[in-house]
């Protein structure tokens, strides 16, 4: 009989990779101070359920003997146990919206949706200076149901990962909202920035890069200020 305590610590261990994209057993154990052998027991009935998958890590190399260990990573049905409850509703409103006003009338509440971005942007970064540009858009993500953080890539610069997206099943076909983030992210960092990948587009996690600031445009800003 299950204990009255797994599915609360169940739903830790799905969240907990949810936010912090596919990890190992003993990962998920540390991160949660749970035992080994309680984290593979709810990974067993996460698998099991469906909300989860075991993967082969990317890396085959291994340092002691053995194979090594298998990474766990969030399933699209796991994700739908997350902020997803109002999928239909909100397509069945842009597939009207479409329909009446057409590609335009889209765009529009595209940008409306994202506006948060701009809204909040600047009070977060004034909140804390202490935050890069970057890593305080990763908190107004956050802040929205993306569950977002900030990889620090050398050389080129900084990438920003959104392990979920509340709208991922509305943008798989509305491109126009994913559209609308990426240009809105462009315009509080004022440089150009590139999406790589998207959740809505099949991939585990969305990611955009964020190019360090080229010299010269340092230089430009000092002599403009």
């Amino acid at each position: 009989m299950e204990f009255e305590t797994d599915q609360p610590t169940r739903e830790r261990v799905a969240r907990s990779i949810l936010e912090q994209g596919p990890s190992t057993a003993a990962a998920l154990a540390a991160r949660l101070d749970l035992t080994p052998a309680a984290v593979r027991r709810h990974l067993d009935h996460l698998v099991a359920d469906g909300t989860i998958e075991a993967r082969e890590p990317r890396t085959q190399t291994s340092r002691g003997r053995g194979r090594p260990a298998k990474v766990f990573a969030i399933t699209e049905s796991g994700r739908d146990g997350f902020d997803q409850q109002y999928d239909d509703l909100a397509l069945q409103a842009l597939r009207f919206l479409a329909e009446t006003g057409g590609d335009d009338a889209v765009r529009a509440f595209a940008d409306r949706r994202m506006s948060f971005i701009e809204e909040r942007f600047a009070d977060v970064l004034g909140a804390d200076p202490a935050l890069t540009p970057a890593e305080a858009l990763a908190r107004v993500f956050t802040d929205e149901g993306y569950i977002a953080n900030v990889k620090q890539l050398p050389v080129v610069g900084e990438q920003l990962c959104q392990q979920h997206c509340p709208v991922s099943h509305v943008a798989h076909e509305f491109p126009q909202l994913c559209e609308a983030e990426t240009a809105a992210i462009s315009r509080v960092l004022g440089r150009h920035v590139q999406r790589l990948a998207t959740i809505a587009h099949g991939d585990g996690v969305c990611t955009t890069c964020i190019p360090a600031p080229r010299q010269n445009d340092d230089k430009r800003e000092k002599v403009t200020t």
